[in-house]
Order: C-alpha cells, then structure tokens, then sequence
C-alpha cells in the first residue's frame, strides 16, 4: 500500500507556469514545465494534472484529469508539460509529480491556489528564460 512505502523528500524539482508572447499571433501564451535543477538526472517522470474549484454560486467544477509520462529529465533540465488556458487560474491547479532517482521513489504534489497565478506574481525564471509561477 502507498502508506507503507517511505517516499524521501523532493529537492530542486519544481514546476512552474510560464508565460510567453506568441509571436506569430501577438497573444500572451501560457505553458506548464517541470524543472530539475539537481546535478544529476531524474527518471521515469510520471505526471497527472487536473483544476477543482466552485462557481460562484457555490456549484463544484472540475477539470479533467490528464496523465504525462518522461522517461528522462536530466541535470538542470526542464521539460513542457502542458499549454494551460488562463480560464483555469480560478480554479485550484494541481500537478501530481512521480519519479525515480536511481531506485528510489520520489512523489510530491503541486498546487497552484485559484489566484496566485496573477501578473503581479510573475517572477523571472532564468532556467526558462520566460516569466512565470513557481511551486516548489
């Protein structure tokens, strides 16, 4: 079972959600990366993601769940996950993250509250060259 299995703490594996201009279209993009800034690699990167929330008037909403798989991210790497509609940034964001260093199992989930993924939280994420939220 899950709760008998020891998962170590994850370090320096972060995702974040960027933003970009389209240059073709002139139109503020946003994507979701995984990043891994250890000096070694991770493996067999398992990924699920998916919104939750309520409407205004109290009603439940949710996004369906969508399931990536890497087989290897190496040192200081990232890689794209997903484009993501701004739509969703009233809703809870979450990115369930699994892989392997070695043998050992790492797990961690990430989420993104309704609201925090704003202009005004914007920070420069040098690895990705873009502007972006950052969970870690």
């Amino acid at each position: 079972m899950k709760k008998d299995i020891n998962f170590p703490q994850v370090e320096n594996v972060h995702i974040a959600i960027t933003q970009k201009l389209n240059e073709e279209s002139q139109e503020l993009e946003w994507e979701v990366y995984v990043i891994n800034r250890n000096p070694f690699p991770i493996r067999n990167l398992l990924i699920t993601s998916k919104g939750y929330g309520h409407k205004e008037d109290g009603e439940k909403l949710a996004t369906s769940t969508l399931r990536h798989h890497f087989d290897d991210l190496g040192a200081n790497e990232y890689a794209l996950i997903e484009p993501i509609d701004p739509a969703l940034f009233q809703l809870a964001n979450e990115f369930w993250l699994s892989y392997y260093i070695d043998t050992e199992i790492f797990d961690k989930k990430f989420v993104f509250v309704p609201g925090s993924i704003m202009e005004e939280n914007l920070v420069f994420i040098p690895q990705l060259q873009l502007k972006g939220v950052m969970h870690s």
